[in-house]
């Protein structure tokens, strides 16, 4: 038999929500290969749950209630110290008093960068306007350069770094978010959230895709994304589709980092300091150990 590491069990716990356990969470390991740096490595822990009959407001709710009770149980107050620039620099206060500061990703990045993104952000204008966008403030966008590539690109240049307290980025574009339900307001948009907290992203969630017909045509669309060397673009996933058609109830779905939650709480600089036993780098390989040492360094 031909087996697989996970990436996200994200699909599989939708489908018991079809199947009619309503709240189902899992606290798991995840394998996905982005490489090792003071935030990443390549087998992580996160907790994810999907709520029956909840949308992403109710989650945002949710994620400031959690996340600032455990601030306050922990240190009896709203605001922790982090040694973010090292341990030889002053720490910085990152404050979790609820509630959290809530940004719109597309109205934002347009007034902080000075931009007019093109409202189709699916036609060649858009993804021409943000190459350009990309080229002017030299954002490295390496191929392929989608749409969504550079949006992301470009919210990390201008937003993510203004995120040290805890922030809300939502409403992403349907073309960054393949599961995410369309927006009540402005279907262009998605019912998506992104909680960033010291400029790294540490929860992602959304009201949840239920239409299996749209289901179906947007990962076609990222087919198309994949076919032009996008690793991180969505596969079809017939089975998922097919449950979908006995139909999911309107969904709440979250995920969030256990590892990277423990680096803030703990006053810790690096992943490999909050798991037991991380990747490590190649001893034979001093072309490797050296990349790794300057991304470690740059914090990238």
């Amino acid at each position: 038999m031909k087996l697989y590491m996970r990436i996200a069990p994200e699909l599989f716990l939708k489908q018991l929500i079809v199947g009619g356990l309503e709240r189902v969470y899992e606290i798991g390991k995840q394998f996905r290969n982005e490489g090792i740096d003071l935030t990443h490595n390549p087998e992580f822990t996160t907790c994810e749950f999907y709520m029956a009959f909840a949308d992403y407001n109710d989650l945002m709710k949710m994620t400031e209630d959690m996340l600032s009770g455990m601030v306050k149980e922990l240190t009896g107050g709203y605001k922790i110290k982090y040694h973010a620039n090292g341990y030889d620099k002053e720490p910085i206060e990152i404050d979790f008093t609820p509630p959290f500061r809530r940004i719109e990703m597309i109205g934002e990045l347009e007034k902080v960068a000075n931009l007019n993104i093109p409202k189709d952000l699916a036609s060649e204008e858009a993804n021409k306007y943000l190459i350009d966008a990309c080229a002017k403030f030299d954002v490295k966008c390496p191929p392929p350069q989608t749409t969504a590539r550079l949006l992301d690109k470009l919210v990390g240049e201008f937003l993510e770094v203004t995120c040290v307290n805890p922030t809300f980025i939502i409403n992403h574009p349907e073309i960054m978010s393949p599961l995410a339900k369309w927006h009540r307001s402005n279907n262009v948009l998605t019912e998506r959230f992104e909680l960033f907290i010291n400029q790294h992203e540490l929860c992602n969630a959304y009201t949840e895709l239920n239409d299996p017909v749209v289901q179906r045509q947007r990962f076609a669309d990222q087919l198309k994304d994949r076919q032009s060397g996008d690793d991180e673009a969505m596969a079809l996933d017939e089975t998922f589709c097919n449950a979908l058609e006995y139909g999911l109830a309107p969904t709440g779905g979250w995920g969030l980092g256990i590892d990277r939650l423990a680096m803030l709480f703990t006053d810790s600089q690096n992943i490999k300091e909050v798991i037991l036993f991380p990747a490590m780098r190649p001893q034979d390989d001093p072309a490797a150990v050296k990349a790794s040492l300057q991304a470690e360094n740059k914090g990238d």
